[in-house]
């Protein structure tokens, strides 16, 4: 049975603890988030959602826990739970932002490559790609199966389940288009030379400032693959600055021919985002569909 709240902030700070603040933090559109303050003064933050699955919140965690061991800025996790009413929550530490320092982007690309270079032979048992655990992105389950090819893996446990989600909404030739270009995913991918650990939800969003104006990284779906998947996401949402990608180039050059590969990799979220959002994103996924399938 998972502890509730009360239970986890007695067990963490003594028995005398208690919430003696709360207030609303905006920015998700998933869960509900707040900055806690205990009657000793200090700072949690919480997200909390009320129709979860139990493991929501554990996998966040977990994801969290894999990208700090990494080399990766993340929020310190230090409970999870679940409260008689059923509502699931996550209390991490609170990161209180501040002004972004001169090489905040530089910074970030830096420590990005630095993850990306982990070794990942914990979460797959070798030089395999997955995860050791299924988990979400944003709220749709997200299958991990380890497999030793990237490619098989991106065919089975990202483009795949996401296909059979959306189908109702291609006609029978785009149908026809996506089932040709999942047989043929090596035409257009390669093997990476590594497996890296995966951010894998990198927008603009899941990137905080934090307490020293350093990024911060939050709101993972990881897992190990083509360190491409991360790169090709931060420029579907407006992009970051220069100095990231220039940064990144420095410590991790990319493969040549990624910019071939990109809007490939990112069908797999404008699928995410056609099956929770609707028709609106269904135009960028078929022109994505058509341009490599034909």
């Amino acid at each position: 049975m998972q502890e509730d709240l009360q239970t986890c902030l007695k067990r963490l700070f003594g028995s005398q603890a208690e919430i003696a603040a709360q207030g609303p933090v905006s920015g998700g559109d998933i869960n509900d988030a707040y900055h806690l303050v205990l009657n000793d003064g200090r700072d949690l933050f919480m997200k909390s959602h009320g129709g979860v699955a139990d493991d929501f919140f554990t996998v966040e965690a977990d994801g969290l826990k894999a990208m700090h061991e990494a080399g990766a800025r993340t929020p310190e996790v230090l409970a999870h739970g679940k409260n008689a009413d059923g509502t699931s929550f996550l209390l991490m530490t609170y990161v209180r932002p501040s002004r972004p320092r001169r090489d905040y982007w530089e910074n970030l690309g830096h420590m990005l490559a630095k993850m990306h270079q982990a070794d990942t032979a914990a979460w797959t048992k070798g030089k395999r790609f997955g995860f050791y655990e299924n988990n979400y992105s944003g709220s749709i389950r997200q299958k991990n199966q380890v497999n030793d090819s990237w490619v098989d893996f991106f065919r089975t446990q990202r483009l795949l389940p996401r296909l059979q989600l959306t189908r109702s909404y291609f006609s029978e030739d785009d149908r026809r288009r996506a089932r040709h270009l999942l047989d043929h995913l090596e035409d257009y991918f390669v093997e990476p030379a590594y497996p890296s650990l995966l951010h894998g939800d990198l927008w603009c969003g899941n990137v905080m400032l934090g307490s020293e104006g350093e990024a911060v990284l939050i709101d993972p779906a990881v897992c190990v693959g083509n360190r491409e998947f991360d790169i090709a996401l931060t420029r579907l949402f407006g992009g970051f600055e220069p100095a990231f990608y220039d940064a990144y180039n420095e410590a991790a050059p990319l493969e040549s021919g990624f910019g071939e590969r990109l809007d490939l990799y990112n069908l797999y979220h404008l699928l995410n985002h056609l099956h929770l959002f609707g028709r609106a994103y269904l135009g960028a996924v078929t022109r994505i569909i058509r341009h490599y399938a034909g």
